[in-house]
């Protein structure tokens, strides 16, 4: 059997959640990668088939995108032909996480193509929203890489087609220790202006990766540091707890570790906000952004909140088990 895995390259949630899957796609016949986007401060251990420029939201520096930015690298032309070049008819399965090029040129050759993602989770009405609902990016999550069948990714078991995160066993295979510090990820906001907060903190330690900086520095209290993967981990395996935006593979790793999290979604990244919601329904602490009276927000959380403990256990091997059962079995009939 000959599997494409196409996998959306905006953000680092896709990757890490892709380093976990190959392996066990692998061992069910050849495997192509696809990744589209350019937004990933992690790479994949193993050779891409295609890399595509994609569709990628750009992130700004003041707690959210910079929509001229992301405007300017859309190439749609490109996108079409890129589209075309998938010669789909060279694979018996199509995996898809949120990758856009794939998915459309499976919809328009009327080819299954299955949804394995976090975002295929917000195709259930029981997935948490917010208050303010935007009709508009229901219908950009529900469009934006259309498939035939969806496996979603989520803080809980919302809907029978919904599980819970993928953890990598990286993280799994972490021993966490609480060292005092605090582990920060919040790509869309500049360094300077957490500076500003973490300073007036003075007996706390701040290790900050950043997506802005190229070379690790120190000042005061806080320590500034490029986005490397095995020093993440280190970060957060040893600190008090995560402060970070509403993403979703990273709030649910530091939870699995049992540590606490903070999370500031960027206001105008309507998946964010509903990651924030559902995360707020576990018993997370949430800022909606950081003009609403921040500082004291984050004083709280440092010397008054408590860990929560989650299940997240791990099945992946029996998901991805079960999507190649269902499609061996429907080619059978």
């Amino acid at each position: 059997m000959k599997i494409l895995y196409a996998i959306q390259g905006t953000g680092n949630g896709h990757v890490s959640r892709a380093k976990e899957i190959i392996p066990l796609l692998s061992k069910y016949g050849k495997l192509d990668i696809l990744v589209s986007g350019t937004q990933a401060d992690i790479e994949l251990p193993q050779q891409l088939t295609y890399k595509f420029h994609g569709f990628s939201y750009i992130f700004g520096k003041n707690g959210g995108i910079d929509y001229w930015k992301t405007l300017k690298q859309v190439k749609l032309f490109r996108f079409l032909k890129d589209m075309r070049s998938i010669p789909l008819t060279e694979y018996d399965l199509i995996i898809n996480d949120f990758e856009p090029l794939s998915a459309w040129a499976c919809k328009l050759k009327n080819k299954n193509c299955i949804a394995l993602s976090h975002q295929a989770s917000f195709l259930s009405k029981n997935t948490p929203r917010p208050k303010n609902k935007s009709f508009l990016m229901e219908q950009i999550l529900k469009y934006y890489a259309p498939t035939t069948t969806q496996v979603g990714f989520h803080f809980d078991r919302y809907d029978k087609f919904i599980y819970t995160p993928v953890i990598r066993s990286e993280i799994r295979a972490l021993s966490p220790v609480n060292n005092g510090h605090y582990t920060v990820y919040l790509p869309a906001v500049d360094d300077k202006i957490l500076l500003e907060h973490f300073h007036k903190l003075k007996d706390v330690k701040w290790e900050v990766f950043s997506k802005h900086q190229k070379t690790p520095y120190r000042y005061a209290n806080v320590l500034v540091k490029p986005i490397q993967n095995e020093s993440y981990n280190k970060s957060l395996e040893s600190c008090a707890g995560l402060l970070t935006g509403g993403g979703f593979e990273g709030p649910a790793e530091a939870l699995y570790l049992g540590k606490k999290v903070l999370l500031v979604p960027m206001p105008d990244q309507f998946e964010q906000v509903c990651n924030a919601e559902a995360a707020k329904r576990l018993g997370v602490s949430v800022i909606n952004n950081l003009s609403d009276n921040f500082f004291n927000k984050l004083k709280k959380w440092v010397e008054e909140e408590k860990p929560i403990k989650v299940d997240f256990p791990d099945e992946t091997s029996d998901i991805i088990e079960n999507i190649i059962s269902v499609h061996q079995h429907k080619k059978q009939h």
